[in-house]
C-alpha cells in the first residue's frame, strides 16, 4: 500500500476555461474568425468538472476567457453559484507577449467586465494564456495592478519551448506592491525545476509520479501546490483538428481518456481549495519578496 499523502496543506486547484479550438498550439490551424463556427463543448465539460468537484466537496478557481463569458454567462454564473472563484484568463486568449501594454489593458478590462457581470463577484486573479508573462514583458504586472487585479498566476519557472522563466521564484511572491505572483508548481530536482502542476505533463507522467512530486512540495517544502487543467482535457470525444502538426496533436490528445480518472484520484489524495482563499488572506506573511 502506498503511503497516505500529506493532507494538512491545502493546495490550489485551478481550471483554465477555454475550448479545444482556442488552445495556442492550434492557432496556426484555426483562425479566430472561425471560433464562432466551431462546435463548442465548454458547457458540457465545465458541468462535468463542477459535478466532479461537488462529489469531492472541493472548491477551485476557474480562470475563464471573457470570450466564453460573453457567450455563456449562465455557465460563469453557475461556477460562482457553486462556490468557486471566477478569475480571468483574458478575453481572447491572446498571449501577453503578442500585445502592447495598451492592448493588454483593453483585453484585461473587457474580460473583467464580462466575468464580473456574469459571476456577480469581483475578479481578483489572472492567468496569462500559455503563461506568456516572462522576463521580456514584466510591464504586464504593472498593468494587472492598475486594472484592479490582486494576484497573477502567469510566470512559470521552467524552461519550455513556448514559455517559462526558469529563474523566477518557485512559490508565491510579491511581484509588485499590492500584486502577488503565484506560480504553477515545480519541483526542484537535479539542478532544474520540473513541471509538477498539471496540464499535459499530468497526462504524460504516470499518476504515481505526479502524486509524488506534489507530496514533495507539501511535505519537504511545506508549500501549497498550484495545479491546473483545462475542460477539454476531460473530453476524449472532442472534434479532431485537421492538419495539425504531429507534436501539437501529441501534446493535445495524449491520454485524454485517462484524465478524469486521474483527477478523481488527485481530488481524493490531497486537499484542494481556491486561489484567493489560499493566497490572499495571509499574503503579507506567506509570500516571498522578489
Amino acid at each position: 500500500m502506498s503511503p497516505t499523502p500529506h493532507r494538512s496543506v491545502v493546495n490550489a486547484l485551478t481550471i483554465d476555461v477555454e475550448d479545444y479550438f482556442q488552445v495556442s498550439a492550434f492557432a496556426p490551424y484555426i483562425r479566430r474568425d472561425e471560433w464562432p463556427t466551431r462546435e463548442c463543448r465548454v458547457e458540457r465539460n465545465v458541468h462535468l468538472i463542477l459535478d466532479m468537484l461537488d462529489r469531492h466537496d472541493t472548491r477551485a478557481t476557474f480562470f475563464t476567457l471573457g470570450w466564453l463569458s460573453d457567450r455563456y454567462p449562465a455557465l460563469v454564473h453557475e461556477i460562482a453559484r457553486r462556490g468557486h472563484e471566477v478569475a480571468s484568463h483574458g478575453h481572447g486568449h491572446e498571449r501577453v507577449s503578442d500585445l502592447t501594454p495598451e492592448g493588454f489593458r483593453q483585453d484585461l478590462m473587457r474580460a473583467k467586465a464580462s466575468l464580473e457581470d456574469a459571476a456577480g463577484q469581483a475578479v481578483l486573479g489572472y492567468r496569462a494564456p500559455s503563461f506568456s508573462i516572462g522576463q521580456d514583458n514584466l510591464w504586464a504586472l504593472d498593468v494587472l495592478l492598475q486594472t484592479g487585479h490582486r494576484y497573477s498566476s502567469s510566470i512559470y519557472p521552467i524552461a519550455h519551448d513556448h514559455y517559462g522563466m526558469p529563474d523566477a521564484p518557485r512559490f508565491a511572491y510579491a511581484a509588485r506592491q499590492g500584486l502577488i505572483e503565484v506560480p504553477p508548481t515545480t519541483l526542484h530536482l537535479a539542478g532544474r525545476n520540473l513541471p509538477s502542476s498539471g496540464g499535459g505533463f499530468f497526462r504524460l507522467f504516470p499518476y504515481a509520479l505526479s502524486r509524488w512530486m506534489i507530496r514533495q512540495v507539501n511535505e519537504r517544502e511545506g508549500q501549497a501546490a498550484v495545479f491546473y487543467f483545462h475542460p477539454w482535457e476531460v473530453d476524449p470525444e472532442q472534434p479532431r483538428v485537421a492538419g495539425a502538426d504531429p507534436k501539437s496533436k501529441f501534446r493535445h490528445y495524449l491520454n485524454l481518456s485517462r484524465m478524469q480518472p486521474r483527477l478523481e484520484r488527485l481530488l481524493a489524495d490531497f486537499r484542494w481549495g481556491r486561489m484567493d482563499q489560499i493566497f490572499l488572506p495571509t499574503a503579507e506573511t506567506q509570500v516571498q519578496h522578489a
